[in-house]
C-alpha cells in the first residue's frame, strides 16, 4: 500500500486522530437557490456540491446538473430516461426520443446523484425496453459497471446481465473473424465524416461508407466484454465470466498488435471495405485523430514509454492541440476543416478537425487515468489535465450565457453547427471528470474509499488554493473531500481531508492519494411516484387540449415529460395572450387515482409570465368541480406543488388568470396518485 494518512475503520468505530477540527460545511440551500432559482428544489438532496478557488470552475459544474436535469424525461409506467438533444432529431428512437450513444456519458453523470432513480430508471429502459437498438456504437455495459462502483448496488448491476450477453453477441454482425477486430462505420459510431469515410469517398463526401477497424469500437467492446465478466462473477457464473474474460484479452492484444501504428506513434483506424477505389482493405488510415486516446479511458494500454509518447500530439499546435480545444483530426490532414455538410445554408456536424465536447470528454477520462495510475505518462502532467479541463470549461461559455453546443472551431471556440437541436446538447460528461479527476474519488469494487486529486503543486499556473465536495454518495455512505493548499481559506488546517458521513476519518498535509477502508452500507430506496398526465405518441389519452394555441404539437408539449427552463428552446403549452381566462385540461380516458400534481411554468419578464391565479378542477359526478385553489401565484421556471384529498376522475382542467398581456408557457402538468 502506498504511503499515506490515513483512519482505519475497525468494526464500527473509527480510530484516528483526536479531536479533528469539525468539518466546514457548505450551505448547499443557499448554493442550490444562487445557482438553480426557483428549481432549486430539484437539486437540494439530489446533487453532490462544489466550489472551489475557481468561480468558472464551479459555474459550470452547476450548469452541467442543470443540463442533466434538462434531460430527464419522464415516461411515465416506463420511469426517466436521459436525452442527448432537447430538440426532437429525426434519427432518434421514437417515440421516446433515446439514442444509445450517449448512455456512457449519461450514466457517468447520474451515478453520482443521490436519487438513484434516474440512473436506475435509464438502465432498466435500455436493457428491459429494448432502448439500447445497437444504432450506436457504445459502452453501456462498462457504464452500467461503473455506476455499481459508485453506489455498490449488486442487484442493480446484476439485473440485466442476460440482455448484456445477448446484446454483445449481436455485435458479431461487425466482427471480422479474420482479423479478430470489430468494425464500424464511422456515422454509426457517432462520428461522420473521420479520416477513414472521406478518405473512402476519394475526398469528395465521408457522410456514409468508410468501414474501419477503429479504436473506439473495440475500446468499447473490450470495456464491455470485462464489465459482463466482473458481473458475471458477482452472479457466480464462472463460465460467463472466463469466457468475457478470454474475449477481452484476446481483443486486447489485436487492438496493441495491429491498430497501434509505429510510424504515426498513435491508435488509428484500418480500412475495412473490401471492394473501393479509393483505399484498400486492412490499410492504415493516414492521419491521426482524437480517438485514437480511447483505450486510456478504459485502461486497455500498457504502462510503456513506447505508447506514452502519444501523448505528445494531443499538445501539439501542429497536431491536435488547437488554441480552443482539442481537434478530432491534426491539422496536416488533407481535408482538415473542409466543410461538406449543410443544413440550408447552416454547416452540420462533421468530425474532421472541429471540437467535440464527446471526445473531449473521452480523452480527459483517459488522461485521469494515464495520470493516475500509470509510472510512463509522457509529456502529459497534472497541469496539463487541469488546462485542458479548464478549456473544456469555457467551451460552456456562449458570452456571459452557459450554453453548450455540438462542435465548436479548434481555434477560435465560436460554435460551428449552431442549429436550434445544438442549445443544451447532452452528448459528453463534465462532473465526473471533475469527481473522478481534479477532486480525485476513484471508485472501486473493493471495500475501500480511494481519492487522489490531479492537481498540481501550488506554485504551477494551473494550481488550486482550494476546493471542497460533499454530499457525494459512495457504497451507501456520504462522502466529503477538502483541499486547503495552505489553510487559510477553510481555517481548519491545511492539506487533503477526508470526512464520511460527517466525520473526519483522514487528513494529509500535502496533495496525494489517500485509501481508507470503507464497509460499503446499504444503499437508499429508490421512490418511484408515476406521473399519470405523460404521453408521448400524440392522439392517445392521456391526451391534452387547451384554450387557445390549440395545435396538436402546442398542446402536446406540456404532457411529453420533459421540463426544462433554458429560453433558447421553447418547451411547453404557449397559450395567447389575451383574453385573460384561459384552461389546459387533461382527458385520461379512464378514472384514475389521483391526489397531487406538478406544474412548471416558465417566465421571461418580457412575452411570458405566470398567472395571477389558477385552481385545477376534476371531472366528478358529471361536472367541473374545484379540487384544488390555491391563494398564491406560481413559481416561475420552478415546479409548484398542488395536493388535495385523493379523488378518482377521468379530467382535470388548469383555470388560469393571466397576466395583463401576458402568455402563459406551461411547461409540464403532471398528475399523481400518491
Amino acid at each position: 500500500m502506498r504511503a499515506m494518512t490515513m483512519l482505519l475503520l475497525a468494526g464500527a468505530a473509527w480510530i484516528g486522530i483526536a479531536a479533528a477540527p469539525p468539518p466546514p460545511v457548505m450551505d448547499t440551500a443557499a448554493i442550490a437557490t444562487r445557482h438553480f432559482g426557483n428549481d432549486a428544489p430539484w437539486y437540494r438532496d439530489r446533487i453532490p456540491y462544489f466550489e472551489s478557488a475557481d468561480p468558472k470552475l464551479d459555474a459550470v459544474y452547476y450548469y452541467r446538473w442543470q443540463l442533466y436535469r434538462a434531460h430527464q424525461r419522464d415516461l411515465g409506467a416506463d420511469g426517466y430516461i436521459s436525452t442527448e438533444f432537447l430538440d426532437d432529431v429525426d434519427w432518434q428512437r421514437h417515440p421516446y426520443a433515446s439514442l444509445n450513444d450517449a448512455t456512457g456519458f449519461h450514466l457517468g453523470e447520474g451515478r453520482w446523484l443521490n436519487d438513484r432513480r434516474f440512473a436506475d430508471d435509464y438502465i432498466n429502459f435500455m436493457y428491459r425496453s429494448g432502448g439500447n437498438d445497437r444504432h450506436f456504437s457504445d459502452h453501456m455495459a462498462d457504464a452500467v459497471w461503473g455506476r455499481y462502483l459508485v453506489d455498490g448496488d449488486r442487484e442493480g448491476a446484476v439485473r440485466h446481465l442476460p440482455v448484456m450477453n445477448h446484446i454483445y453477441r449481436l455485435w458479431d454482425d461487425k466482427y471480422d473473424f479474420d482479423k479478430g477486430l470489430y468494425f464500424v462505420e464511422p456515422l454509426l459510431d457517432a462520428t461522420e465524416y473521420t479520416v477513414s469515410s472521406i478518405d473512402a469517398s476519394g475526398g469528395t463526401d465521408g457522410f456514409r461508407g468508410g468501414d474501419a477497424f477503429r479504436p473506439s469500437i473495440n475500446s468499447y467492446m473490450i470495456a464491455n466484454a470485462r464489465a459482463i465478466a466482473k458481473m458475471a462473477t458477482l452472479t457466480g457464473d464462472t463460465a460467463m465470466a472466463t469466457a468475457y474474460t478470454a474475449r477481452a484479452d484476446a481483443l486486447q492484444q489485436r487492438m496493441l498488435d495491429d491498430l497501434w501504428n509505429d510510424r504515426l506513434s498513435h491508435f488509428i483506424d484500418r480500412h475495412q471495405s473490401r471492394k473501393n477505389e479509393h483505399v484498400s482493405y486492412w490499410q492504415p488510415i493516414r492521419n491521426r485523430e482524437l480517438v485514437g486516446y480511447l483505450p486510456w479511458m478504459f485502461d486497455i494500454v500498457p504502462d510503456e514509454a513506447k505508447y506514452a509518447a502519444a501523448w505528445a500530439h494531443l499538445i501539439d499546435p501542429a497536431s491536435l492541440a488547437g488554441k480552443a480545444g482539442m481537434r478530432t483530426v491534426e491539422a496536416g490532414y488533407e481535408y482538415y476543416m473542409r466543410q461538406y455538410r449543410y443544413l440550408g445554408t447552416d454547416p452540420e456536424c462533421q468530425w474532421n478537425g472541429p471540437i467535440w465536447p464527446y471526445q473531449t470528454t473521452q480523452v480527459l477520462h483517459a488522461m485521469a487515468n494515464l495520470l493516475d495510475h500509470r509510472t510512463h505518462t509522457g509529456p502529459v502532467t497534472r497541469s496539463t489535465y487541469m488546462r485542458l479541463l479548464r478549456q473544456f470549461a469555457a467551451l460552456h461559455y456562449q458570452g456571459d450565457k452557459l450554453d453548450l453546443e455540438e462542435d465548436y472551431h479548434p481555434e477560435t471556440g465560436e460554435p460551428i453547427v449552431g442549429l436550434d437541436r445544438s442549445h443544451h446538447y447532452f452528448h459528453s460528461g463534465f462532473n465526473d471528470l471533475i469527481l473522478t479527476g481534479l477532486v480525485g474519488i476513484r471508485p472501486r469494487a473493493d471495500d475501500v474509499l480511494e481519492v487522489n486529486p490531479l492537481l498540481p503543486d501550488a506554485a504551477d499556473s494551473q494550481a488550486l488554493g482550494w476546493f471542497r465536495v460533499q454530499d457525494v454518495p459512495y457504497h451507501g455512505h456520504q462522502i466529503a473531500v477538502t483541499w486547503d493548499a495552505d489553510g487559510s481559506h477553510y481555517r481548519r488546517g491545511k492539506g487533503l481531508a477526508i470526512e464520511v458521513d460527517g466525520r473526519q476519518v483522514a487528513r494529509r498535509d500535502t496533495l496525494g492519494r489517500i485509501e481508507i477502508p470503507l464497509p460499503r452500507a446499504p444503499t437508499p430506496a429508490i421512490v418511484r411516484p408515476i406521473n399519470r398526465a405523460v404521453q408521448l405518441v400524440r392522439g392517445q389519452f392521456p391526451i391534452g387540449s387547451a384554450s387557445s394555441n390549440s395545435d396538436a404539437e402546442n398542446v402536446h408539449d406540456a404532457i411529453d415529460g420533459r421540463t426544462w427552463f433554458f429560453p433558447e428552446l421553447a418547451n411547453g403549452w404557449s397559450s395567447a395572450p389575451a383574453p385573460a381566462q384561459q384552461y389546459y385540461a387533461i382527458d385520461l380516458g379512464q378514472p384514475t387515482d389521483l391526489s397531487h400534481a406538478e406544474l412548471a411554468f416558465f417566465a421571461d419578464g418580457q412575452r411570458f409570465a405566470v398567472p395571477r391565479a389558477y385552481r385545477l378542477q376534476a371531472w366528478i359526478a358529471d361536472r367541473w368541480q374545484d379540487v384544488a385553489k390555491p391563494k398564491s401565484s406560481p413559481v416561475a421556471n420552478g415546479v409548484t406543488p398542488l395536493r388535495w384529498p385523493a379523488i378518482r376522475t377521468s379530467k382535470v382542467r388548469l383555470l388560469l388568470t393571466q397576466a395583463s398581456g401576458k402568455a402563459t408557457r406551461l411547461v409540464e402538468f403532471k398528475l399523481f396518485a400518491d
